[in-house]
Parts: C-alpha cells; structure tokens; sequence
C-alpha cells in the first residue's frame, strides 16, 4: 500500500475556531474546507476537521471527547517553536519542559478539546529507558509474530528495541 497522506479526522462543532487556531498559532494552511469538513496541512503533517452534521458515515456523529488522543508535532527546535506560540498568543497548558526520557516538549488544547504536544528529540538521561527495554537491540521475526511490519529487510521483519530517540535522532560519529 502506498499512502498519499494520512491523517486523523476530529469530529467537532467548531470548526472555525479550530481551523482559525491551527492556522493563527502553528503556521497550517487550509488544503481544503466544505461547510462540514476542513483539511489543514504544514510541512507534510495533515489534520481534519468535521462537523457533527457532515453527510458521511462512518465515522459517527459521535463529538471527540478530547480523551485518549494526543497529536505530536516533532520539530527541530521545541525553544523556538514555543517563543513563536507565544508570541501568536497561544497560552500552554504544559510549559517548555526538558523530559528525563529525552524530549523537550511543551503541550496545549486546541478549540476542539485535542490534546497537542510539541516535541524536539534529545537526548535523554543517562541511563532512563534502561529498565524500560526488553531485549538488547533490534530482532527478527516474522510478520505473524510481528502484528505489524516495521521494515522490510531481506524477506524478514524487524521490530527495534532501541529507543524512539536513538532511532529517530542521526547518531554523531
């Protein structure tokens, strides 16, 4: 399968002000809006909005709840990307705060009640995901074992075990 985009629909009564907050405080620009359904997108990252009235199914009328759902907006610069919140005026719920397991975040709500959280990767405490891993390094198994295809490598599936941060980050020589 080979994905064009992907993205997370909110079933919300506001969508202006959502479409308004995205747009105001962290640089999206619309890609598409119907009286019932706004599509928003910045640097190859999509977020949907629709009404509670939109004329598809599924999904339900049912209204996000704001619970059991955050959206990670990873950047390269967390410092700079909360001085430019503030000063569009966004009020953070989590303040700029350097994380053990090896981010500098900050987080916030948006109109619709969606939890957001603006990450930078670094590098974590000496020491933290120790007692969190399973195994030594990356492993092979098949894909039944697997549940999900991680990469493809020569036929067989891997699944790491290093953490998000060593697998994500470019290691320095």
């Amino acid at each position: 399968m080979r994905f064009v985009d992907r993205y997370p629909i909110i079933v919300t009564p506001k969508l202006a002000e959502c479409r308004d907050f995205w747009t105001a405080c962290l640089g999206f620009v619309v890609a598409f809006e119907a009286d019932w359904f706004i599509l928003l997108q910045a640097d190859g990252a999509s977020l949907a909005f629709m009404s509670p009235e939109h004329p598809s199914a599924p999904p339900g009328p049912e209204v996000f709840s704001g619970k059991g759902m955050c959206f990670e907006l990873q950047v390269e610069d967390a410092a700079a990307a909360f001085a430019a919140c503030q000063a569009a005026g966004l009020k953070a719920d989590y303040a700029l705060t350097r994380e053990a397991f090896g981010q500098l975040r900050f987080g916030f709500f948006d109109p619709s009640g969606l939890w957001v959280d603006v990450v930078e990767q670094v590098e974590p405490a000496a020491g933290f995901w120790d007692r969190y891993m399973t195994g030594p390094g990356p492993r092979a198994v098949s894909g039944a074992q697997c549940g999900k295809r991680i990469a493809r490598r020569g036929g067989r599936f891997f699944a790491s075990r290093r953490p998000l941060w060593q697998r994500i980050t470019p290691q320095m020589p």
